[in-house]
């Protein structure tokens, strides 16, 4: 298992990825995760299993405090000082989870958020993932303005 940060070279991969693990109402087309991969890449965190990608995060870094719709499909959100790291999707191909593989990657995301002195993480979910969440220290603000992809979603933020 190795976590690593991600290149244009990961492109198709972080798709399929994506595809397997979202509706085609939530999930980021590859187009979207081109621009995403053109402007952070490093802050796109990828687990490999035996030089296979398996699992992933991604999100950008701003200092809006709530994540906003528009930021999935607008790089330009993007300040590399900014106070906030969004975590717009936590992936893991089917067949791979239930292995903590999401926990490990999470785990790097938020130590590496807290090394590069940022105030916390901030992501949404659906209500079956509170718990999951909550226990890695995000704490539910309550049901989100987000209409992404028409679900319910809960803004869940973690402070340092």
């Amino acid at each position: 298992m190795k976590i690593r940060t991600a290149s244009g070279k990961d492109l198709a991969a972080i798709a399929a990825v994506e595809a397997a693990c979202f509706p085609a109402a939530e999930a980021a087309t590859q187009e979207e995760i081109a621009g995403r991969l053109a402007v952070y890449p490093g802050h796109f965190w990828i687990l490999e299993e035996d030089g296979t990608i398996v699992s992933f995060v991604d999100g950008l870094v701003t200092d809006e405090p709530k994540l906003l719709d528009e930021m999935y499909s607008t790089p330009s959100f993007h300040d590399p000082e900014g106070a906030w790291q969004m975590i717009f999707g936590v992936n893991t191909l089917p067949e791979y989870r239930r292995r903590g593989l999401a926990e490990a990657v999470l785990r790097q995301v938020i130590a590496d958020a807290k090394n590069q002195g940022r105030k916390g993480c901030v992501l949404t979910c659906k209500e079956p993932l509170l718990h999951y969440y909550g226990k890695l220290g995000f704490e539910n603000e309550g049901i989100s303005g987000s209409t992404h992809g028409g679900a319910v979603w809960y803004d869940m933020r973690l402070t340092f």
